[in-house]
């Protein structure tokens, strides 16, 4: 009894891989990943570079994928498209008690394997900070904790089909 239901176990869920909650189909093997283009006109030069290597990471670490330059199996190519400093609570006097920056990125997904997985998708998120602190002292870091979540984000749509 216990072998078959080992079998119908194994039979059951051999048909896709999972990592972490993620599922990847067992054909595709291979990721890419364009830097993306910088659309923001204030966005620091660099964050292109920052972006682009954090969700390379991202994918390197979590999942079974390997990166090749060449007819990836799944695509990852886009622009951050904003990157914007806001007030977000003013106080009596008319001055921000808290600003917020906010990224947005535009992601193009190719899927060789199955076009139907096929997306494009904005993403957008933000850190407040407090009118108290210098942006230029806390920049990396801000900019930083928004990658994180942005990449998480991107990730769960492409292997979570969120």
């Amino acid at each position: 009894m216990k072998t078959i239901i080992s079998v119908f176990i194994f039979v059951t869920f051999t048909g896709c891989y999972s990592f972490k909650g993620i599922s990847i189909a067992p054909e595709v093997n291979t990721f890419s990943i364009s830097t993306f283009e910088v659309q923001a006109l204030n966005a620091p030069p660099n964050i292109d570079q920052i972006f682009t290597e954090d969700l390379r990471n991202k994918i390197l670490n979590e999942s079974r994928l390997n990166l090749t330059t060449a007819n990836a199996d799944v695509q990852f190519s886009g622009a951050i498209t904003e990157y914007r400093i806001s007030p977000v609570a003013a106080r009596p006097d008319e001055v921000a008690e808290r600003n917020r920056l906010e990224i947005s990125v535009s992601v193009n997904y190719v899927s060789l394997m199955n076009e139907e997985d096929n997306w494009t998708q904005k993403f957008n998120r933000f850190e407040e900070y407090g009118n108290d602190q210098d942006l230029t002292s806390i920049q990396d870091n801000l900019i930083q904790l928004i990658n994180d979540q942005l990449v998480e984000d991107i990730f769960n749509k492409a292997f979570n089909n969120w």
